[in-house]
């Protein structure tokens, strides 16, 4: 009997719902410029669920990983069509829509589900430190996050993800499976 019930507590704790996600900020109206060179923003991914985080094409530093990070991401989602992931520049005067593509191609971006934005300094920046509070872009020095951000289906900053040692993507695919139950 005893090993019955510490059965059963132990499927209950299994199948226990994630934790509800907590909400930090709302994205503004924005708008950048993608890798294909057409205009993208705000009104792009109304409605969806999104995953950001910020890179830079010539980094010899963090970006690859995060970058095939992201990639490993986009394949353990594939099946989530509202999914969307976007990796904004720190870099926007080297990192021109032709460079992003580049980018975009090297890491096997799905088109239209993977986009990658640069733009006006002033609007990178007020992204990066004001609405997802992930420090500056100053189009000088090159210091940014390592963090992916979730962002939800209204535009709320839901969750941050360290992408150094003990990132788990099933943690973050889990999470997105949940604000994918939210309701709209």
């Amino acid at each position: 009997m005893r090993y019955a019930v510490c059965v059963l507590l132990v499927l209950c704790a299994c199948s226990a719902p994630p934790p509800k996600l907590e909400t930090f900020n709302t994205v503004p109206e924005f708008t950048l410029t993608a890798e294909t060179g057409q205009a993208f923003g705000s009104a792009d991914l109304k409605g969806k669920i999104w995953i950001a985080n910020f890179i830079f094409t010539t980094c010899m530093g963090p970006c690859p990983r995060m970058s095939n990070q992201m990639k490993q991401v986009q394949a353990a989602t594939r099946e989530l069509p509202d999914l969307r992931l976007v990796s904004f520049s720190v870099d926007p005067n080297n990192d021109t829509p032709e460079a992003l593509a580049d980018y975009a191609k090297r890491y096997g971006a799905a088109a239209g589900r993977w986009v990658f934005l640069t733009g006006a300094e002033a609007t990178l920046h007020q992204l990066s430190m004001d609405t997802f509070m992930l420090g500056k872009v100053d189009g000088q020095q090159m210091d940014h996050s390592t963090r992916f951000v979730l962002v939800d289906r209204q535009g709320r900053v839901r969750k941050y993800y360290a992408t150094s040692e003990g990132f788990h993507i099933p943690d973050l695919v889990r999470d997105v499976k949940a604000l994918l139950k939210e309701s709209t």
